[in-house]
């Protein structure tokens, strides 16, 4: 009788102790998910902080009316575009996080092309809205950059985590799944330099 009640003391603390890792592995696979959608939050502010700037950036050069119209409709095309972007954080894929990019790209293509047409413009150059604008630009692109780079760590930290043993069995159950990294193009992980020659 004695030793029937000491095995059934046994399976009992083995599964009190099987029952609150699972508990603890839970509680930190949740933690380590809700970072990497908090720092994927930080990447559409920062986001979205460059895509409020555009409107006054082009507003200040439409008033240069010898500047190329189709260079300002292709800004506010391509923010139109990746302001209509939406993505569910608790459904970052490699797709979702691709289409962003992709989005976000045009954008960043299309102010360069404004950025290299201001130069021909002295008077535009000499406008110090249009600089202050520039600047804040210049450290919104910095900013962008490293939430990118912070997403991407928590991302890595919360898939490593999923990953190792017996972590991933609990992550199997509790269907927890590995979050998409941010990629972006060759070079791309570098902000865009931002610079102007102001003689």
């Amino acid at each position: 009788m004695n030793k029937g009640l000491i095995v059934a003391g046994g399976i009992g603390v083995f599964l009190l102790i099987i029952l609150m890792n699972g508990c603890s592995t839970y509680n930190s696979m949740v933690e380590k998910n809700e970072d990497v959608t908090g720092k994927w939050q930080q990447v559409e502010t920062q986001y979205q902080r460059r895509m409020d700037l555009i409107p006054n950036i082009v507003k200040t050069v439409e008033a240069y009316a010898n500047f190329e119209k189709s260079t300002l409709v292709e800004v506010t095309n391509a923010r139109a575009t990746a302001t209509s972007i939406k993505i569910d954080p608790s459904k970052l894929d490699a797709q979702s996080i691709a289409n962003f990019e992709k989005a976000q790209g045009a954008v960043t293509g299309a102010l360069s092309k404004l950025l290299v047409t201001f130069e021909r413009y002295p008077d535009l150059k000499a406008n110090q809205n249009f600089m202050a604008l520039m600047t804040e630009l210049e450290g919104t692109e910095n900013r962008i950059a490293e939430s990118r780079r912070d997403f991407n760590l928590s991302a890595q930290g919360y898939n490593t985590y999923i990953k190792k043993f017996p972590t991933n069995l609990w992550a199997g159950i509790f269907n927890f799944d590995a979050r998409s990294y941010f990629e972006s193009a060759d070079g791309a992980d570098k902000a865009p330099e931002v610079k102007f020659d102001m003689k």
